[in-house]
C-alpha cells in the first residue's frame, strides 16, 4: 500500500512538473491542510530518478511557498482575523489557530517568519498576522524565502536519500503500511473532532 501510494503521488508531481510542485507548496504556504512533508520528499524522489532537477526543485518549490505566504500575507493585511472567521472552516482552522499563531508572532516578532517554516501549523497561518501587524514586505520576503528554501531543501534532499536506500526500506513496508493507516485513521479522526468542535462551539 505504501508504495502505490507514494508511485500515485510521484507520479502526479512527474506529470505536472514543477509548475505543479509550484502550486502545492503555493497552498501549502496558505490555509489549506497541505503540508510540505507530503509533497517536497517525493520531488526528491524525482531527483534521485533524474527527472527533476534539485536546484531547480529548490528554485521552483520556494517560489511557490513565497506566492501563497505572500497571497496570506495580503489577506492578513486586507482582511486579518474576519478572513480566517469566515474561511478557515473550510481548510481546517479556527480562530483559535489564529490565536495561537498571533501569540507566536507577538513574542518572537519579525524573525518568527523565518522560524516558522519549520513548525506544523504556525507555518500554514504565519503570514497572516504579519500582514496584520503590517510588517515590512521586503523583510517577509527576504525571510520567507530564506526559511522556506532551507525546509524545502532538508525535504527534497530526505526524500532523495529515502529513494537511494529504497530497496533496503522495502523489506519492512509491512511495518511502514501499518504507521500509515495509523496516521490515515489519526488524520481522520482529527477532522471529526474539529468538526464535532465546531458545531458544539456554534451552539
Amino acid at each position: 500500500m505504501t508504495e502505490l501510494l507514494i508511485d500515485h503521488v510521484v507520479n502526479w508531481i512527474g506529470i505536472s512538473g514543477y509548475a505543479g510542485l509550484v502550486v502545492l507548496m503555493a497552498l501549502e504556504s496558505m490555509v489549506a491542510p497541505l503540508p510540505s512533508e507530503a509533497v517536497m520528499p517525493f520531488a526528491g524522489f524525482l531527483i534521485f530518478e533524474g527527472k527533476f532537477s534539485f536546484y531547480e526543485v529548490i528554485l521552483f518549490s520556494t517560489a511557490g511557498s513565497l506566492i501563497g505566504s505572500t497571497i496570506s500575507y495580503y489577506a492578513g493585511l486586507w482582511g486579518g482575523r474576519p478572513f480566517v472567521t469566515r474561511f478557515g472552516k473550510y481548510f481546517l482552522l479556527d480562530v483559535g489557530d489564529l490565536e495561537f499563531t498571533e501569540k507566536f508572532f507577538r513574542k518572537f516578532g519579525d524573525k518568527t517568519i523565518f522560524f516558522s517554516r519549520f513548525i506544523p501549523v504556525v507555518r500554514h497561518l504565519i503570514s497572516i498576522p504579519a500582514g496584520v501587524g503590517e510588517m515590512k514586505l521586503g523583510k517577509f520576503i527576504l525571510y520567507t524565502a530564506i526559511g522556506a528554501g532551507l525546509w524545502n531543501s532538508l525535504l527534497a534532499y530526505a526524500g532523495y536519500r529515502l529513494r537511494s536506500q529504497w530497496e533496503s526500506i522495502r523489506h519492512y513496508t509491512q511495518a511502514i503500511d501499518i504507521v500509515v493507516v495509523l496516521l490515515l485513521l489519526a488524520g481522520l479522526a482529527y477532522f471529526v473532532y474539529r468538526h464535532i468542535k465546531r458545531l458544539n462551539s456554534k451552539n
